[in-house]
């Protein structure tokens, strides 16, 4: 019989959480300028960072913009949605 310590436990764990992502997706309305406020706003991004993911957005039709917890990311996807940018926790 194998003996299982805490510090095992603990690693198992830390193995299993997923980490989700929140996604954006382009659309023909909002502006470069709302999009960029939005992520800075609701997202934490930094303006260079803002529009960098609002650039890609553009070009590749969805972008990465936040990874975390889904509770978290929920929150803001419905901030962003509200706002009316085209947003999923993944």
């Amino acid at each position: 019989m194998t003996e299982t310590s805490l510090e095992d436990v603990v690693e198992l764990k830390e193995e299993v959480v997923k980490e989700h992502i929140l996604v954006l997706f382009d659309d023909n309305v909002n502006t470069f300028d709302h999009v960029i406020e939005m992520l800075v706003k609701v997202c934490d991004h930094d303006a260079i960072q803002a529009e960098q993911c609002a650039t890609l957005v553009h070009y590749k039709g969805k972008c990465s913009v936040k990874k975390g917890d889904f509770k978290e990311l929920k929150l803001m996807a419905e901030i962003l949605g509200d706002s009316g940018l085209t947003v999923e926790v993944n």
